[in-house]
């Protein structure tokens, strides 16, 4: 057995397990951790395999991301877990719950999509290619984020979180990064949105260029039952950008009726 994921955790309750994106790892959820664990529930935000203390996997694939997510899960001796995913851990938390829904009682998706890019893998490459140049050419992850936060964020972001973003970004391990972007282009879930039956709320940014609320509204009506909100003045980084109506989005949908969280 491989080891588990490092993650960080505070409060006890039902547990809300948080999946950061590609920029990111478990400090890119410090706000939440507080606000959830404050508010009765058990706040575990993780480090995807390869950033922080978690060690990389082999290959480095979404059903192996998935996989390390349930041992997790597994780890904390819960039944089930609310999901929260952003951007690519949004893409982590659709492939647990297509390969596990009962250990998933509520899935909480903003700043992601249900597939990545077109399909035809030239564009892939290019991708691949434009974001790793910077790394080519000798410019270090801080250096990397100083830019790409900047194009991320909306104009009502909360300056101390965009600079929480930009330090977790400078954080990554270069390598991984590279492998998370490899990754990242051939993710598609569309044709599992219709099998998604626990209560699900999709958060977008209005500003939000790498998935646009169209792109996430669309999403929502292949989800039976789901919930979308836009949030305004935002961009991809929701969570951290405007912390408070954030929490308070995620913290009113687990108060609704619906599965019985324990």
């Amino acid at each position: 057995m491989s080891l588990l994921p490092t993650f960080t955790t505070l409060g006890s309750g039902p547990t809300i397990l948080m999946l950061h994106g590609i920029g990111g790892g478990h400090l890119a959820f410090a706000p939440q951790v507080e606000s959830f664990a404050s508010s009765g529930y058990r706040a575990v935000a993780w480090d995807m395999p390869g950033y922080g203390h978690s060690a990389p996997i082999e290959p480095y694939t979404f059903k192996g991301l998935a996989e390390s997510c349930i041992a997790l899960i597994d780890g904390l001796k819960c039944e089930h877990v609310v999901l929260v995913g952003h951007s690519m851990g949004g893409m982590v938390a659709q492939e647990v719950v297509a390969r596990r829904p009962e250990r998933v009682s509520r899935l909480v998706l903003c700043g992601t999509s249900p597939a990545f890019g077109k399909r035809d893998g030239e564009w892939q490459r290019a991708f691949v290619a434009e974001r790793t140049a910077p790394l080519e050419a000798g410019k270090t992850m801080a250096e990397l984020a100083e830019v790409l936060v900047p194009e991320m964020i909306g104009p009502g972001a909360l300056a101390e979180g965009v600079r929480l973003a930009q330090h977790c970004m400078g954080l990554v391990n270069p390598s991984t990064y590279r492998r998370a972007l490899e990754a990242l282009v051939t993710f598609d879930r569309r044709a599992n949105l219709p099998n998604i039956h626990v209560p699900t709320l999709l958060l977008a940014g209005e500003h939000d260029r790498n998935a646009p609320p169209a792109v996430m509204k669309k999403m929502a009506q292949a989800i039976a039952g789901s919930t979308f909100l836009e949030m305004p003045g935002v961009g991809h980084l929701q969570n951290l950008e405007a912390p408070e109506a954030f929490d308070a989005a995620v913290l009113n949908f687990l108060a609704l009726p619906g599965q019985l969280l324990h």
